[in-house]
C-alpha cells in the first residue's frame, strides 16, 4: 500500500543544517497495524507527516499504491488525504461548537457529498467506536477519551484506506489510552483498517503487530 524510499528530512537553521532522519525507507501492508516507537525529538512525528503528506521531504519518495504522492501538486495532495487518508492526533482537533455528529461529518461535507448520506455514514462511525449515545453532545461534554473516539470517528467516515495517528494516547491518562489502543485494534481486525502510528509509549508500541524504533535519524526493528 505504502512504501518510501531513501526518505530524509531536514531544516535550514541559524546554526547550520538540521537533520531529523535520512535515506527511511519501509512499506506498509493492506490491513497492517504498524508501531513507530521513539521518543520526543527523534522524528517519528516528521515521517508520520510526510507519509500523510502534510509535509514534503528534503529527499526521496512517498509512493501510495504505486503513485508518487510528491510528483504531486499541493491540490492534488490535499484531495488524495481527503479522500484516502484518515488522520488522528495527540489533540482531537473538534470543533468546540460543533456536536459529535457535526464533527464527525466534517470530510464529508468537504468532499460535498449528500447530507443525509453523510449523517447516516457518521452515525455509523459513532456507533462503531461506543458512542451511539453522544450524537448531540459537545465536546466540551465529553471525556478526554470520548473526544478522541470521536476523532476516530472523524477518521473512518470516508472509509480510508489508511489511517495514521500522531500520539494517539499521549494526552489520555493510562486506562482511558488503553481503551483507545483497545479500539484501533478492533477496527484493525473488525473492519480491516491499516494502521500506522507513532508513540513513545512502550506499552502502546506493543499492540501492534509489527514494531520500527526511531533513534539517531535511523529507523530499525525493534
Amino acid at each position: 500500500m505504502l512504501e518510501t524510499r531513501n526518505l530524509s528530512k531536514s531544516f535550514d537553521t541559524p546554526a547550520g543544517k538540521l537533520v531529523v532522519f535520512k535515506e527511511v525507507s519501509l512499506s506498509v501492508s493492506v490491513g497492517e497495524m504498524l508501531a513507530i516507537l521513539g521518543a520526543s525529538g527523534t522524528g517519528k512525528s516528521t515521517l508520520l507527516y510526510l507519509l500523510g503528506a502534510l509535509d514534503r521531504p528534503t529527499s526521496g519518495t512517498v509512493t501510495f499504491e504505486g503513485v508518487d504522492l510528491f510528483a504531486q501538486s499541493d491540490r492534488a495532495l490535499a484531495s488524495f488525504r481527503n479522500q484516502h487518508l484518515g488522520f488522528v492526533f495527540q489533540f482531537h482537533h473538534l470543533l468546540s461548537d460543533l456536536t459529535a455528529l457535526e464533527n464527525v461529518m466534517m470530510p464529508g461535507l468537504i468532499q460535498r457529498k449528500p447530507k443525509k448520506t453523510i449523517e447516516q455514514d457518521a452515525k455509523t462511525c459513532l456507533a462503531e467506536v461506543g458512542l451511539a449515545e453522544r450524537f448531540d453532545h459537545l465536546p466540551a461534554q465529553l471525556s478526554g477519551g470520548e473526544q478522541q473516539r470521536v476523532a476516530m470517528a472523524r477518521a473512518l467516515l470516508l472509509r480510508p484506506k489508511l489511517v495514521l495517528a500522531d500520539e494517539p494516547t499521549g494526552n489520555l491518562d493510562r486506562q482511558t489510552g488503553e481503551a483507545v489502543a483497545d479500539l484501533m485494534c478492533r477496527l484493525n481486525k473488525t473492519l480491516g483498517v491499516t494502521f500506522v502510528w507513532v508513540t513513545h509509549n512502550e506499552a502502546l508500541a506493543a499492540r501492534a503487530a509489527r514494531r520500527l524504533r526511531m533513534a539517531d535519524g535511523t529507523l530499525s526493528a525493534t
